[in-house]
């Protein structure tokens, strides 16, 4: 099934160029269907670029989806059009009294701050305690997912020695193989991380609220899972496109900051024969297993009743 997206969505035709089925919202009034109500939260700077990696990502699934796009009142975009957060995103103010059957919260270039230090802090903590009871299910990602566990179970954030950069091998911790959001998986598999802060185990195993889904030996805990797969908690970025680390990569360099090569990502760890992509295929698991088993095998079919 379709996507259904904002009229002139810039994603819109970088997907279709990719042969992904999207439709707008004006012909989407047109089919007698309930879609999947998704808000995302996008945080990122380049606004453009992570709306198409998540609805590339969303767009694999049967399912029909309506995205709609969350912005903060108290924090303005520096990298993005102001007519394109007119034109695309919506207040948080004007969308809290609706629901929504998921929801998406990205990360954010805040890391080398405390929480309470971040200007946007109070309004996403209120954002936080909203989602518990206007949407069914909510995907934290990297630095929401540190924010989210913070906010919502204590858990602290601790700053790394080096940036955690890279691909980096993960597997499913014992006795959650099982679980529906590892359905198709491989033994192990491959995440990206573009980090400077962790979270970790030892903090996370003494709340019996929190399990830990997936980890990496190398970069540490990747998924935590909480109230039933209604909340989800990922430190990685299966969201990126090949090129995203590239990019992240040549910036630090030519802005002369301290940046190693990424680990695992380029071909023969050569920046010029480019990278190896070796996490598409779980990235599209990971999202249609949380938009098929968390989101629309749990949501009701009268969104209203959402609680």
């Amino acid at each position: 099934m379709p996507l259904n997206l904002p009229d002139k969505l810039p994603a819109i035709d970088l997907l279709k160029e990719e042969n992904i089925f999207v439709i707008d919202s004006s012909r989407a009034t047109t089919q007698d269907i309930r879609p999947l109500r998704i808000v995302i939260l996008n945080l990122m700077p380049i606004k453009v670029t992570t709306e198409t990696d998540l609805i590339r990502l969303l767009s694999n699934s049967p399912l029909q989806i309506e995205v709609c796009f969350m912005k903060l009142k108290s924090h303005t975009s520096k990298n993005t059009p102001i007519e394109h957060m007119k034109a695309f995103y919506h207040d948080f103010d004007v969308l809290r009294d609706q629901k929504f059957d998921g929801m998406i919260i990205t990360g954010a270039p805040v890391e080398h701050l405390d929480f309470e230090e971040v200007n946007y802090w109070t309004e996403i903590q209120e954002i936080f305690d909203w989602t518990r009871t206007h949407v069914t299910s909510t995907f934290y990602i990297c630095w929401a997912a540190q924010a989210g566990l913070y906010h919502h179970y204590g858990i602290p954030k601790y700053p790394l020695e080096k940036k955690m950069f890279g691909i980096f091998e993960h597997q499913i911790c014992e006795g959650f193989k099982q679980l529906p959001i590892f359905r198709g998986f491989d033994d192990t598999f491959f995440v990206p991380h573009s980090r400077h802060t962790e979270v970790r185990r030892s903090d996370i195993d003494r709340c019996p609220e929190l399990q830990i889904i997936s980890e990496s030996a190398e970069s540490g805990v990747h998924m935590v899972m909480a109230r039933g797969g209604r909340e989800f908690f990922v430190t990685g970025h299966s969201e990126y496109s090949p090129y995203t680390l590239d990019t992240e990569y040549r910036r630090d360099l030519g802005k002369g900051l301290p940046i190693e090569i990424p680990r695992n990502y380029y071909r023969n760890n050569d920046p010029e024969q480019g990278p190896l992509v070796r996490w598409r295929s779980v990235a599209n698991l990971l999202f249609a297993n949380w938009l098929n088993y968390y989101v629309y095998q749990e949501t009701p079919y009268d969104i209203n009743e959402i609680k």
